[in-house]
Protein backbone atom coordinates (compact mmCIF):
# COMPACT_ATOMS: atom_id res chain seq x y z
CA UNK A 1 0.00 0.00 0.00
CA UNK A 2 1.28 3.42 -0.93
CA UNK A 3 2.01 5.56 2.12
CA UNK A 4 0.07 8.85 2.13
CA UNK A 5 1.96 12.00 3.03
CA UNK A 6 -0.43 13.98 5.26
CA UNK A 7 1.86 16.94 5.89
CA UNK A 8 1.02 19.18 2.89
CA UNK A 9 -2.78 18.97 3.42
CA UNK A 10 -2.37 19.62 7.13
CA UNK A 11 -0.14 22.63 6.50
CA UNK A 12 -2.55 23.99 3.89
CA UNK A 13 -5.44 23.50 6.29
CA UNK A 14 -3.66 25.38 9.05
CA UNK A 15 -2.81 28.20 6.67
CA UNK A 16 -6.46 28.42 5.60
CA UNK A 17 -7.55 28.51 9.23
CA UNK A 18 -5.12 31.35 9.92
CA UNK A 19 -6.42 33.33 6.94
CA UNK A 20 -10.03 32.87 8.04
CA UNK A 21 -9.19 33.86 11.63
CA UNK A 22 -7.27 36.94 10.50
CA UNK A 23 -10.13 37.96 8.22
CA UNK A 24 -12.62 37.61 11.05
CA UNK A 25 -10.46 39.79 13.26
CA UNK A 26 -10.24 42.46 10.56
CA UNK A 27 -14.02 42.47 10.11
CA UNK A 28 -14.55 42.63 13.87
CA UNK A 29 -12.07 45.49 14.17
CA UNK A 30 -13.73 47.43 11.37
CA UNK A 31 -17.13 47.05 13.04
CA UNK A 32 -15.72 48.49 16.26
CA UNK A 33 -14.22 51.46 14.43
CA UNK A 34 -10.63 51.84 13.30
CA UNK A 35 -7.90 52.89 15.67
CA UNK A 36 -6.79 55.28 12.91
CA UNK A 37 -3.46 56.10 14.48
CA UNK A 38 -2.05 56.56 10.98
CA UNK A 39 -3.28 58.28 7.86
CA UNK A 40 -3.25 56.72 4.38
CA UNK A 41 0.23 58.08 3.65
CA UNK A 42 1.60 56.41 6.77
CA UNK A 43 1.93 59.53 8.93
CA UNK A 44 0.34 59.72 12.38
CA UNK A 45 -3.17 61.17 12.46
CA UNK A 46 -3.30 64.14 14.81
CA UNK A 47 -6.02 66.45 16.04
CA UNK A 48 -5.99 70.03 17.30
CA UNK A 49 -8.82 71.29 19.47
CA UNK A 50 -9.82 74.58 21.05
CA UNK A 51 -11.05 74.68 24.64
CA UNK A 52 -12.97 77.78 25.81
CA UNK A 53 -13.74 78.48 29.45
CA UNK A 54 -15.91 80.72 31.59
CA UNK A 55 -12.94 81.53 33.85
CA UNK A 56 -9.96 83.87 33.54
CA UNK A 57 -6.94 82.17 32.01
CA UNK A 58 -5.01 80.04 34.56
CA UNK A 59 -7.28 81.17 37.41
CA UNK A 60 -6.48 79.10 40.55
CA UNK A 61 -8.69 76.06 40.98
CA UNK A 62 -11.38 76.68 38.39
CA UNK A 63 -8.99 77.73 35.67
CA UNK A 64 -6.38 75.10 36.41
CA UNK A 65 -8.71 72.19 35.60
CA UNK A 66 -8.91 72.82 31.84
CA UNK A 67 -5.16 73.38 31.71
CA UNK A 68 -4.51 70.08 33.50
CA UNK A 69 -6.99 68.32 31.22
CA UNK A 70 -5.24 69.61 28.09
CA UNK A 71 -1.80 68.59 29.36
CA UNK A 72 -3.02 65.13 30.36
CA UNK A 73 -4.69 64.46 27.02
CA UNK A 74 -1.58 65.51 25.08
CA UNK A 75 0.71 63.38 27.23
CA UNK A 76 -1.52 60.29 27.19
CA UNK A 77 -2.06 60.54 23.44
CA UNK A 78 1.66 61.10 22.77
CA UNK A 79 0.80 64.37 21.07
CA UNK A 80 -1.91 62.98 18.79
CA UNK A 81 -4.53 65.27 20.39
CA UNK A 82 -3.44 68.78 21.29
CA UNK A 83 -5.82 71.17 23.01
CA UNK A 84 -5.30 74.92 23.25
CA UNK A 85 -7.04 76.55 26.22
CA UNK A 86 -8.63 80.00 25.96
CA UNK A 87 -9.71 81.97 29.03
CA UNK A 88 -12.97 83.88 29.26
CA UNK A 89 -13.10 86.62 26.65
CA UNK A 90 -10.06 85.46 24.69
CA UNK A 91 -12.02 83.63 22.01
CA UNK A 92 -15.64 83.89 23.18
CA UNK A 93 -17.30 85.68 26.11
CA UNK A 94 -17.56 83.77 29.38
CA UNK A 95 -21.27 83.15 28.89
CA UNK A 96 -20.81 82.21 25.25
CA UNK A 97 -19.09 78.90 25.93
CA UNK A 98 -22.18 76.70 25.57
CA UNK A 99 -23.13 78.14 22.20
CA UNK A 100 -19.56 78.14 20.87
CA UNK A 101 -19.08 74.43 21.59
CA UNK A 102 -22.56 73.50 20.44
CA UNK A 103 -21.98 75.21 17.09
CA UNK A 104 -18.47 73.80 16.69
CA UNK A 105 -16.53 77.06 16.98
CA UNK A 106 -14.61 75.24 19.73
CA UNK A 107 -14.48 71.52 20.40
CA UNK A 108 -14.48 71.72 24.21
CA UNK A 109 -15.80 74.05 26.88
CA UNK A 110 -15.30 74.27 30.62
CA UNK A 111 -17.82 76.00 32.86
CA UNK A 112 -20.81 75.32 35.07
CA UNK A 113 -24.11 73.82 33.93
CA UNK A 114 -26.28 76.30 35.85
CA UNK A 115 -25.05 79.10 33.59
CA UNK A 116 -27.19 77.58 30.82
CA UNK A 117 -30.47 77.45 32.74
CA UNK A 118 -32.02 79.78 30.14
CA UNK A 119 -31.50 77.07 27.53
CA UNK A 120 -31.93 73.99 29.72
CA UNK A 121 -33.55 74.71 33.13
CA UNK A 122 -32.84 71.18 34.38
CA UNK A 123 -29.11 71.68 33.73
CA UNK A 124 -28.89 73.39 37.13
CA UNK A 125 -29.06 70.01 38.86
CA UNK A 126 -25.67 69.19 37.39
CA UNK A 127 -23.86 72.02 39.15
CA UNK A 128 -25.53 72.39 42.51
CA UNK A 129 -28.90 72.30 44.23
CA UNK A 130 -29.33 74.46 47.35
CA UNK A 131 -29.33 72.30 50.48
CA UNK A 132 -28.64 69.33 48.18
CA UNK A 133 -25.74 66.93 47.61
CA UNK A 134 -22.15 67.59 48.63
CA UNK A 135 -19.20 66.94 46.32
CA UNK A 136 -18.79 63.30 47.30
CA UNK A 137 -22.50 62.65 46.80
CA UNK A 138 -22.67 64.53 43.50
CA UNK A 139 -19.85 62.44 42.06
CA UNK A 140 -21.62 59.31 43.26
CA UNK A 141 -24.89 60.35 41.65
CA UNK A 142 -23.28 61.27 38.35
CA UNK A 143 -21.04 58.24 37.96
CA UNK A 144 -22.99 55.48 39.70
CA UNK A 145 -26.51 56.80 40.29
CA UNK A 146 -27.76 57.52 36.78
CA UNK A 147 -27.09 61.26 36.82
CA UNK A 148 -24.61 61.26 33.94
CA UNK A 149 -27.05 59.51 31.63
CA UNK A 150 -29.73 62.13 32.35
CA UNK A 151 -27.17 64.90 31.80
CA UNK A 152 -26.18 63.48 28.43
CA UNK A 153 -29.83 63.21 27.46
CA UNK A 154 -30.41 66.90 28.28
CA UNK A 155 -27.45 68.06 26.21
CA UNK A 156 -27.94 65.74 23.21
CA UNK A 157 -30.25 68.15 21.32
CA UNK A 158 -27.43 70.72 21.43
CA UNK A 159 -24.86 68.32 19.91
CA UNK A 160 -23.00 68.24 23.22
CA UNK A 161 -21.55 65.55 25.48
CA UNK A 162 -21.11 66.63 29.14
CA UNK A 163 -18.63 65.25 31.65
CA UNK A 164 -17.87 66.22 35.24
CA UNK A 165 -14.97 68.65 35.22
CA UNK A 166 -14.12 69.48 38.81
CA UNK A 167 -15.69 70.19 42.17
CA UNK A 168 -15.25 73.06 44.59
CA UNK A 169 -16.70 71.26 47.59
CA UNK A 170 -18.96 73.23 49.93
CA UNK A 171 -18.69 76.90 49.04
CA UNK A 172 -18.96 80.01 51.19
CA UNK A 173 -22.20 81.98 51.39
CA UNK A 174 -20.36 85.04 50.10
CA UNK A 175 -19.11 88.56 50.70
CA UNK A 176 -21.47 91.21 52.05
CA UNK A 177 -21.20 94.90 52.74
CA UNK A 178 -23.86 94.69 55.43
CA UNK A 179 -24.70 92.24 58.18
CA UNK A 180 -27.34 89.56 57.66
CA UNK A 181 -29.08 89.00 60.99
CA UNK A 182 -32.69 88.37 59.97
CA UNK A 183 -34.74 87.42 56.93
CA UNK A 184 -35.64 91.09 56.53
CA UNK A 185 -31.99 91.89 55.82
CA UNK A 186 -32.35 90.05 52.50
CA UNK A 187 -34.92 92.56 51.24
CA UNK A 188 -33.53 94.63 48.39
CA UNK A 189 -30.14 92.90 48.54
CA UNK A 190 -28.56 92.93 45.07
CA UNK A 191 -26.23 89.95 44.89
CA UNK A 192 -24.28 88.03 42.31
CA UNK A 193 -25.57 84.50 42.77
CA UNK A 194 -26.38 82.20 39.81
CA UNK A 195 -28.50 79.11 39.39
CA UNK A 196 -31.23 77.94 41.71
CA UNK A 197 -29.63 79.88 44.56
CA UNK A 198 -30.31 83.08 42.64
CA UNK A 199 -33.97 82.15 42.20
CA UNK A 200 -34.22 81.53 45.93
CA UNK A 201 -32.75 84.95 46.71
CA UNK A 202 -35.17 86.61 44.31
CA UNK A 203 -38.17 85.06 46.00
CA UNK A 204 -36.74 85.89 49.43
CA UNK A 205 -36.82 89.58 48.50
CA UNK A 206 -33.39 90.16 47.01
CA UNK A 207 -32.22 90.62 43.43
CA UNK A 208 -29.94 88.01 41.91
CA UNK A 209 -27.62 88.87 39.03
CA UNK A 210 -25.23 86.70 37.03
CA UNK A 211 -21.86 88.34 36.39
CA UNK A 212 -18.72 86.59 35.10
CA UNK A 213 -15.96 86.16 37.65
CA UNK A 214 -13.64 88.62 35.98
CA UNK A 215 -16.16 91.46 36.50
CA UNK A 216 -17.07 90.81 40.12
CA UNK A 217 -14.45 92.91 41.88
CA UNK A 218 -15.40 96.09 40.05
CA UNK A 219 -19.12 95.43 40.41
CA UNK A 220 -18.81 95.03 44.18
CA UNK A 221 -16.38 97.91 44.54
CA UNK A 222 -18.60 100.37 42.65
CA UNK A 223 -21.83 99.32 44.34
CA UNK A 224 -23.40 97.73 41.28
CA UNK A 225 -23.99 94.79 43.63
CA UNK A 226 -24.21 94.70 47.43
CA UNK A 227 -22.85 91.19 47.82
CA UNK A 228 -21.35 88.35 45.87
CA UNK A 229 -20.69 84.68 46.21
CA UNK A 230 -17.86 83.19 44.21
CA UNK A 231 -16.36 79.98 45.50
CA UNK A 232 -14.38 79.86 48.73
CA UNK A 233 -11.29 81.23 50.48
CA UNK A 234 -8.74 79.92 47.97
CA UNK A 235 -10.36 81.70 45.01
CA UNK A 236 -11.77 84.63 46.97
CA UNK A 237 -8.36 85.59 48.32
CA UNK A 238 -6.96 85.59 44.79
CA UNK A 239 -9.76 87.92 43.65
CA UNK A 240 -9.11 90.30 46.55
CA UNK A 241 -12.70 90.55 47.75
CA UNK A 242 -11.44 91.24 51.28
CA UNK A 243 -10.30 94.65 50.07
CA UNK A 244 -13.84 95.81 49.26
CA UNK A 245 -16.23 93.77 51.44
CA UNK A 246 -16.38 93.57 55.21
CA UNK A 247 -18.33 90.42 56.06
CA UNK A 248 -17.61 86.87 54.90
CA UNK A 249 -20.55 84.54 55.51
CA UNK A 250 -20.88 80.77 55.64
CA UNK A 251 -22.14 78.08 54.98
CA UNK A 252 -22.65 77.90 51.22
CA UNK A 253 -26.27 76.76 51.37
CA UNK A 254 -26.70 77.52 47.68
CA UNK A 255 -23.75 75.41 46.44
CA UNK A 256 -22.98 72.52 48.78
CA UNK A 257 -20.94 70.54 46.27
CA UNK A 258 -20.64 72.39 43.01
CA UNK A 259 -19.63 70.29 40.01
CA UNK A 260 -18.00 72.00 37.05
CA UNK A 261 -18.35 70.58 33.56
CA UNK A 262 -16.49 69.78 30.40
CA UNK A 263 -18.74 69.97 27.37
CA UNK A 264 -17.63 68.40 24.08
CA UNK A 265 -18.92 69.00 20.62
CA UNK A 266 -20.45 65.60 19.85
CA UNK A 267 -19.48 65.64 16.17
CA UNK A 268 -15.85 66.41 16.97
CA UNK A 269 -15.72 63.84 19.77
CA UNK A 270 -17.08 61.07 17.58
CA UNK A 271 -14.47 61.81 14.89
CA UNK A 272 -11.76 60.77 17.33
CA UNK A 273 -10.45 57.19 17.26
CA UNK A 274 -11.75 55.04 20.09
CA UNK A 275 -8.50 55.16 22.03
CA UNK A 276 -8.47 58.99 22.00
CA UNK A 277 -12.10 59.06 23.12
CA UNK A 278 -11.11 56.89 26.07
CA UNK A 279 -8.18 59.17 26.86
CA UNK A 280 -10.46 62.22 26.86
CA UNK A 281 -12.85 60.56 29.30
CA UNK A 282 -10.07 59.46 31.64
CA UNK A 283 -8.46 62.91 31.56
CA UNK A 284 -11.77 64.57 32.41
CA UNK A 285 -12.27 62.19 35.34
CA UNK A 286 -8.75 63.00 36.54
CA UNK A 287 -9.32 66.76 36.36
CA UNK A 288 -12.63 66.36 38.17
CA UNK A 289 -11.05 64.74 41.22
CA UNK A 290 -7.92 66.88 41.12
CA UNK A 291 -9.87 70.11 41.52
CA UNK A 292 -11.58 68.86 44.68
CA UNK A 293 -8.22 67.75 46.06
CA UNK A 294 -6.77 71.19 45.37
CA UNK A 295 -9.58 73.05 47.13
CA UNK A 296 -9.41 70.68 50.09
CA UNK A 297 -5.71 71.41 50.45
CA UNK A 298 -5.81 75.17 49.88
CA UNK A 299 -9.00 76.58 51.43
CA UNK A 300 -8.17 76.57 55.11
CA UNK A 301 -4.80 78.27 54.78
CA UNK A 302 -6.40 80.95 52.59
CA UNK A 303 -9.15 81.43 55.18
CA UNK A 304 -6.56 81.87 57.93
CA UNK A 305 -4.86 84.56 55.89
CA UNK A 306 -8.13 86.37 55.24
CA UNK A 307 -9.07 86.42 58.93
CA UNK A 308 -5.70 86.76 60.65
CA UNK A 309 -3.84 89.00 58.22
CA UNK A 310 -6.62 90.97 56.54
CA UNK A 311 -9.10 91.28 59.39
CA UNK A 312 -12.05 89.75 57.55
CA UNK A 313 -15.11 89.27 59.77
CA UNK A 314 -16.17 85.64 59.42
CA UNK A 315 -19.88 85.19 60.16
CA UNK A 316 -22.33 82.30 60.15
CA UNK A 317 -25.74 82.89 58.60
CA UNK A 318 -28.44 82.72 61.31
CA UNK A 319 -30.54 79.55 61.48
CA UNK A 320 -33.65 81.68 60.92
CA UNK A 321 -32.31 82.88 57.59
CA UNK A 322 -31.15 79.41 56.51
CA UNK A 323 -34.51 77.85 57.42
CA UNK A 324 -36.35 80.48 55.38
CA UNK A 325 -34.10 79.99 52.36
CA UNK A 326 -34.53 76.23 52.61
CA UNK A 327 -38.31 76.53 52.60
CA UNK A 328 -38.26 78.88 49.62
CA UNK A 329 -35.94 76.52 47.76
CA UNK A 330 -38.34 73.61 48.23
CA UNK A 331 -41.22 75.72 46.91
CA UNK A 332 -39.29 76.67 43.78
CA UNK A 333 -38.20 73.11 43.02
CA UNK A 334 -41.73 71.74 43.41
CA UNK A 335 -43.32 74.52 41.35
CA UNK A 336 -40.78 74.26 38.54
CA UNK A 337 -41.15 70.48 38.44
CA UNK A 338 -44.92 70.88 38.11
CA UNK A 339 -44.45 73.13 35.05
CA UNK A 340 -41.52 71.43 33.31
CA UNK A 341 -41.65 67.63 32.69
CA UNK A 342 -37.94 67.47 31.89
CA UNK A 343 -37.05 69.32 35.09
CA UNK A 344 -39.43 67.03 37.02
CA UNK A 345 -37.75 63.89 35.67
CA UNK A 346 -34.30 65.00 36.76
CA UNK A 347 -35.63 66.28 40.10
CA UNK A 348 -37.18 62.91 40.90
CA UNK A 349 -33.94 61.10 40.09
CA UNK A 350 -31.99 63.60 42.18
CA UNK A 351 -34.33 63.20 45.17
CA UNK A 352 -34.23 59.42 44.93
CA UNK A 353 -30.45 59.39 45.14
CA UNK A 354 -30.41 62.03 47.89
CA UNK A 355 -32.89 60.11 50.01
CA UNK A 356 -30.86 56.96 49.51
CA UNK A 357 -27.42 58.39 50.34
CA UNK A 358 -28.24 60.67 53.28
CA UNK A 359 -29.18 57.96 55.84
CA UNK A 360 -25.81 56.26 55.46
CA UNK A 361 -23.89 59.52 55.55
CA UNK A 362 -25.73 60.43 58.72
CA UNK A 363 -24.07 57.51 60.50
CA UNK A 364 -20.79 57.68 58.58
CA UNK A 365 -19.56 61.10 57.40
CA UNK A 366 -21.73 63.24 59.66
CA UNK A 367 -21.25 61.01 62.69
CA UNK A 368 -17.50 60.97 62.16
CA UNK A 369 -17.30 64.78 62.01
CA UNK A 370 -19.12 64.91 65.33
CA UNK A 371 -16.81 62.25 66.76
CA UNK A 372 -13.75 64.15 65.65
CA UNK A 373 -14.98 67.20 67.56
CA UNK A 374 -15.23 65.32 70.87
CA UNK A 375 -12.68 66.54 73.39
CA UNK A 376 -10.20 63.93 74.58
CA UNK A 377 -9.48 65.82 77.80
Amino acid sequence: MKKINWYPPVILGLLALLVITFGALVVSRSEQGPARQFTEDGSRETFEWKLVTTWPKNFPGLGSAPERFARTVEAMSDGRLKIKVYGAGELVPAMGVFGAVSEGAAQVGHGAAYYWKGKVPAAQFFTAVPFGLNAQEMNGWLHYGGGRELWEELYAPFNLIPMAGGSTGVQMAGWFNKEINTVEDLQGLKMRIPGLGGEVLNRAGGTAVTIPGGELYTALQTGVIDATEWVGPYNDLAFGFHQIAKYYYYPGWHEPGSILEFIFNKTAFEKLPKDLQAIVRVAARDANQDMLDEYTARNNRALQELVEQHGVQLRRLPDEVLAHLKAVNREILEETAAEDPQFARVYEAFKEFRDDVIPYHRISEEAYYQTRAISAD
